[in-house]
């Protein structure tokens, strides 16, 4: 049985603009990969309402899980949760158990819960909540789309909280294997290894350090005793042939 497919759903101008850095990809293709979901697409959208509207149908119509990153905060340009109300066709206001959080955090910390961090408790009609153990705003899951904050530390506390609550399949395995070759001396190889193993994904990277050219193979599968046969016949193919 094929492992179940996810996409992520990255949303902020900061990170179009080259401002921001995104982290969350790399963190969530680890997760995803140890828990046996396959991470198929990733798609970066600007602060625009129809975009991310779009975006959250096209995704959540293609993959069985999508997971979205920003736009979950107190200011005017937070606009995700809105954008995914409106896109699986959902109401959207203040939640009373989403204010609690937010009351009893801001109480402790001696700030006051003013407006524009109310919005932090809006949450789609039938969303389930994900934790945020670190400011309190939680996210939230509407049907298949997981909605998380932008800021990395955050994200990867609700991915550890989601993640336990979905069904995964096998693990992704890898090994490498680096060759003092370019690739297009181990194309045919490659070519061959690929024919024979269909079940399996093979790659080639090239790289250039210290004036020496070469390329890292990996070959990344399901099977254990699959990734060894393969790897044996790659060794044969481009090292001792």
């Amino acid at each position: 049985m094929p492992n179940p497919t996810a996409a992520m759903l990255v949303i902020g101008d900061e990170i179009l603009s080259g401002r921001t850095r995104d982290a969350n990809m790399h963190h969530l293709a680890q997760e995803l990969v140890a828990v046996g979901i396959d991470l198929r697409e990733v798609r970066i959208v600007k602060d625009v309402p129809q975009a991310i509207v779009q975006a959250v149908r096209d995704l959540s119509g293609t993959y069985d899980h999508v997971f979205t990153s920003g736009g979950i905060g107190p200011t005017h340009d937070d606009i995700t949760s809105d954008c995914v109300a409106e896109a699986m066709g959902a109401g959207i206001d203040v939640r009373d158990d989403a204010r609690a959080l937010l009351e009893a955090h801001y109480e402790r910390s001696g700030r006051e819960l003013n407006e524009a961090r109310l919005r932090m408790a809006r949450v789609p009609e039938g969303a389930t909540l994900i934790a945020n153990p670190i400011s309190a705003a939680p996210g939230f899951t509407i049907g298949n789309v997981h909605v998380m904050a932008g800021v990395p530390e955050i994200f990867r506390a609700m991915v550890a909280s989601v993640l336990p609550t979905l069904t995964g399949g096998a693990p992704m395995l890898s090994q490498s294997l680096r060759v003092e070759r370019g690739e297009g001396d181990v194309a045919k190889p490659l070519r061959e290894l690929a024919q024979a193993f269909p079940d399996l994904s093979i790659g080639s990277y090239p790289f250039l350090r210290d004036g020496m050219q070469g390329t890292h193979l990996v070959v990344r599968g399901t099977d254990p005793a699959r990734l060894d046969e393969a790897m044996n016949r790659l060794s044969a193919m481009v090292v001792d042939g």
